[in-house]
């Protein structure tokens, strides 16, 4: 018997990634082979991100591939997942056979049962939202490595930033119960997995309410923060990684600062997006904080945590940010001095409030304010990585290349490229381990390292 086979692409963040270990996890128990050669699949699925334009342009422009495909498979089906827009849906369902809310993956077999099927882009429409999130969120994924996993723990967003699509493809913020999450987080660690990302699109959010659960010496808690949770994941045996990503910085409390220094499972990196360096920007995103507020946060975390590598998040050319407005975000990109951030040129994105507002700044300024901000970051980052010359660190791997160097993580989640290995290493059995290394040179990106004896 011929297996049916499945091609899948995911375009956007961690939660699209994850998502897409539970569809692999659920294509496989229907009987599907992964595929990679799209020419072979019987059914291509798109994990698609709607957060920017240009990843609808992506989908968009694979029309034409999926139009000649379906010629030489009459019966290829071609299936839509992820965050679609209410406002995209009319035009992406030209391309697709179904179009489905990542809620719905545990009735995927129903639905692809059924013919040109089209079902909602609206994540609150017809199957009751809560149920399905519980189901969707329980199937076990298909992890990508035996090492390192992503594991969901809100799914949604109640925050409406101006320009943000979320809250309307995923709904309000759910978060799963701690139960789920420790047994998860346990079985990980019995089957020898070393780091785990704790993700969501406000992780720090995170909260349970209701429950009398002992997570410390000191108290019970009726309502269970994002710390408690830290905490508990802190006791579990064996040696593993925690990191979380992304926080908000209105959610960014001083218990999580004290908890972060006392769990040592706990990495000591912290993505904490700003978004704009000028207050006017930030209310017209619907930011609730002031950049007085996140300077406090971040000069409280560096006293704390001295090692921390911190992150950020930055969107340039957002409508009403003037030459001066920008030159506030450069000014505090300078004084604050980010290991690493990601920064991206607004795009407007139709049901967003910003949407009806107008874009004014041109995509050359949009193009050049992002390369002054990186051409600061890479200026920082060679200063800073500085301090690791000579040091001995901790390393976990993941890539070894060509069998001649590996790439791997520190624990604040630096890059390290580990060279010169010992001529009897067997580089691909490096992978998933940690290893102690000593750093010998440094790039803006990473640092290179020689394997300790």
């Amino acid at each position: 018997m011929t297996t049916k086979k499945y091609y899948l692409t995911t375009f956007g963040c961690q939660m699209n990634k994850s998502d897409s270990e539970r569809i692999e996890a659920k294509l496989k128990e229907l009987g599907y082979g992964p595929t990679s050669q799209i020419e072979e699949a019987d059914l291509i699925v798109i994990n698609m991100c709607s957060v920017r334009q240009s990843a609808v342009d992506r989908v968009y422009g694979r029309f034409r591939q999926f139009k000649k495909l379906k010629k030489n498979r009459s019966k290829l089906k071609i299936l839509l997942t992820g965050c679609v827009l209410k406002a995209d849906f009319n035009k992406l369902k030209q391309g697709f056979d179904y179009i489905l809310p990542i809620q719905t993956l545990p009735f995927w077999q129903d639905i692809l049962e059924k013919d040109n099927f089209y079902y909602s882009s609206n994540p609150r429409d017809s199957l009751s939202r809560k149920r399905c999130e519980d189901s969707y969120l329980n199937i076990a994924p298909a992890y990508q490595n035996n090492f390192s996993a992503y594991l969901p723990i809100t799914v949604g967003c109640d925050n409406f930033c101006s320009y943000c699509v979320v809250p309307y493809t995923r709904g309000p913020m759910v978060s799963r119960s701690s139960k789920k999450i420790i047994a998860e987080i346990k079985n990980l660690v019995k089957n020898g997995f070393k780091e785990i990302w704790l993700i969501g699109e406000n992780v720090n959010s995170w909260e349970e309410k209701g429950k009398k659960l002992k997570v410390d010496s000191r108290r019970k808690a009726e309502e269970l923060g994002f710390s408690d949770l830290l905490k508990m994941i802190n006791k579990i045996p064996e040696n593993f990684w925690v990191s979380f990503t992304s926080s908000h910085p209105k959610d960014f409390s001083d218990e999580l600062i004290k908890t972060m220094v006392k769990c040592e499972k706990v990495t000591h990196y912290i993505s904490l997006p700003l978004q704009a360096g000028d207050n006017e920007v930030l209310k017209k995103m619907n930011r609730p904080y002031i950049i007085n507020d996140y300077k406090k946060i971040v000069k409280k975390i560096r006293k704390a945590i001295p090692d921390v590598y911190l992150s950020t998040d930055i969107i340039v050319g957002f409508p009403g940010e003037t030459k001066k407005r920008f030159e506030n975000t450069a000014k505090l990109f300078r004084e604050l001095q980010f290991d690493m951030a990601y920064i991206a040129e607004y795009s407007p994105r139709p049901g967003t409030a910003a949407f009806k507002i107008k874009d004014g700044v041109p995509l050359k300024e949009k193009q050049r304010r992002r390369e002054v901000l990186t051409k600061i970051l890479e200026e920082i980052a060679i200063r800073k990585n500085k301090k690791y010359l000579g040091k001995e660190i901790e390393v976990l791997v993941s890539e070894a290349l060509k069998g001649k160097f590996l790439v791997g993580k520190t624990k604040n989640y630096c890059t390290v490229k580990i060279v010169d290995l010992p001529e009897k290493t067997e580089a691909t059995k490096m992978i998933g381990k940690i290893v102690k290394v000593k750093i010998i040179d440094i790039t803006p990106w990473g640092l290179k390292a020689h394997l300790v004896p």
